[in-house]
């Protein structure tokens, strides 16, 4: 009975040896990463933006001064579309603004007030980007356009009120981040150059060339229509 006994608690443990061995032998799969979704910047968008403008230079009847005297805020909209291919860094697009301003100088003497004011302006150019993720960084460039306005007025009574469109070229460039689901916020710096048009021809012989070159500074929110699709799972 006694070798009966010892013999079945030597098997017991051999086994319990054995078992313990094999569970040790396993390997250990270490869970994969959960998947991140890069964002597809493609799709249209509609927005709104504001900021402040200044003048670099104003061309009077020919003669070019350096001058800050136009200045002032704005207030506006924007319009675009953006392409950019599967597992691609790069995004393209079009965009289109337009905005209400308050851009100009005025000045009074001998009982007369001058103001020459920027009223609303805009431009259509294309848009290159490089995009990481939630963020695109971007330059842009095409036409630009302004409404400008300048009077003559003496004791508020209006001596002369004078309105022409500009046409010109814009250059510049900005950051775009995607903050929540189909909206991103963007600040943008652009510089407009527009040509001379001539005003006051009927008072003046020949009229009188007015042009500038103008700084801009902007923030805007934009609401993309499905902005956030993702362009490629990213481990």
């Amino acid at each position: 009975m006694k070798r009966f006994l010892f013999t079945a608690v030597a098997a017991m443990a051999i086994g319990s040896s054995a078992s313990a061995a094999d569970l040790a032998a396993r390997p250990y799969t270490k869970a994969p990463p959960p998947i991140v979704a890069a964002y597809n910047w493609t799709g249209f968008y509609i927005g709104a933006q504001g900021g402040y403008g200044w003048s670099q230079s104003v061309d009077i009847a020919g003669l070019t001064a350096d001058t800050d005297a136009l200045k002032g805020g704005f207030v506006g909209g924007t319009i675009g579309y953006n392409w950019q291919g599967a597992g691609s860094l790069a995004v393209f697009g079009i965009e289109v603004d337009a905005a209400w301003s308050d851009i100009n100088f005025n000045e009074s003497a001998f009982g007369l007030t001058f103001e020459d004011r920027i009223r609303a302006f805009g431009s259509v150019t294309g848009r290159i980007g490089y995009a990481v993720d939630a963020a695109l960084f971007y330059v842009k460039g095409g036409y630009a356009w302004a409404d400008n306005r300048v009077s003559l007025s003496a004791l508020g009574v209006t001596l002369l009120s004078e309105s022409q469109f500009h046409s010109g070229w814009t250059i510049g460039g900005g950051l775009e981040y995607g903050f929540a689901p189909n909206w991103s916020g963007k600040v943008e710096y652009m510089y407009a150059s527009y040509a001379n048009e001539n005003y006051v021809a009927a008072v003046i012989p020949g009229g009188v060339g007015i042009g500038a070159d103008v700084h801009t500074i902007k923030a805007g929110i934009n609401y993309r229509f499905g902005w956030g699709t993702p362009v490629v799972a990213k481990y």
